[in-house]
């Protein structure tokens, strides 16, 4: 199978990635510190690969700040669009495939229906717009590709919303959560699981893919299953995106169809709130 190399391995996939690894006893994976392994360092990222001749290069680093990309845009387009292309460049120098992973915020998400990965992808912040420029800038400069677009992602590691949630549910009585807003909660450890039995399958269907968890909700469910299975008393009040508006305007309904991936690498996925009963229990543990 070859080396796998981690690129952003310290933020929430590349520890989940990490994880994995180990419960499914794979070698030869590889996750390099982020001064090695900076995705703007055209020679740095050549060198490194040029060490260490991974068959596979996974690329977790971006930029995901979402509100204030709108002020960082230069930021967010270079480590987003630039980044991404420096990395397609240098597993083309070096006979690499590269796993890229983007989002569900390409979309406008002005309409309900299953998004396929064919959809024509029209963002409506500059995030998803840079993130977008990086999907087409992997497809034209290197062949060997598989783009993962996934949504809403959380686990037991980082800064992510279960977790937000979870220490506002233990601090205040009563919180104001956006309901117009749906998609669907990807739990990490699902999505490094995922990237894992792509790798494995040894498959050349290379190509655009959607993954999340499956099953659809709203920011408010999501937040009621939270503090449900957690038992945290907290009283929960649905708002619109009207009352309390952002920087940046997120899609109103973004759930991806996942037919694609599921079919072409025999990919069973969980059910969102079954994993996110799961990353709760890990949670309590720590």
């Amino acid at each position: 199978m070859g080396k796998i190399l981690i690129i952003g391995a310290g933020g929430q996939l590349g520890q989940c990635l990490k994880v994995v690894a180990e419960r499914r006893n794979i070698d030869g994976v590889i996750f390099p510190a982020e001064a090695d392994a900076n995705i703007l360092n055209q020679e740095g990222l050549s060198a490194l690969l040029e060490k260490e001749q991974p068959a596979f290069v996974v690329n977790c680093a971006a930029y995901t700040a979402v509100d204030k990309a709108e002020d960082e845009v230069e930021l967010a387009k270079a480590v987003n669009e630039t980044g991404a292309a420096n990395l397609a460049l240098a597993c083309k120098a070096n006979g690499a495939t590269l796993i890229h992973v983007s989002t569900d915020f390409v979309f406008e998400g002005n309409e309900v229906k299953l998004l396929l990965e064919d959809d024509i992808a029209q963002p409506i912040n500059v995030y998803g717009q840079t993130k977008l420029d990086g999907e087409k800038a992997v497809i034209a400069l290197l062949q060997e590709h598989f783009i993962i677009r996934t949504s809403w992602l959380y686990s037991e590691y980082a800064n992510n919303f279960v977790k937000t949630m979870l220490k506002l549910g233990a601090e205040r009585d009563e919180l104001n959560i956006i309901a117009d807003q749906v998609g669907t909660p990807t739990y990490a450890i699902d999505l490094a699981n995922a990237i894992y039995d792509i790798i494995q399958s040894e498959s050349t269907a290379y190509g655009l893919y959607h993954f999340s968890n499956e099953g659809v909700t709203s920011w408010f469910d999501f937040a009621k299953a939270i503090f449900d299975i957690s038992d945290t008393l907290v009283k929960v009040n649905p708002i619109p995106e009207s009352v309390y508006p952002t920087k940046a305007t997120r899609p109103a309904f973004s759930v991806m169809d996942k037919s694609k991936i599921k079919s072409t690498f025999n990919i069973s996925i969980p059910y969102w709130r079954d994993s996110l009963v799961e990353c709760i229990s890990k949670i309590k543990a720590q």
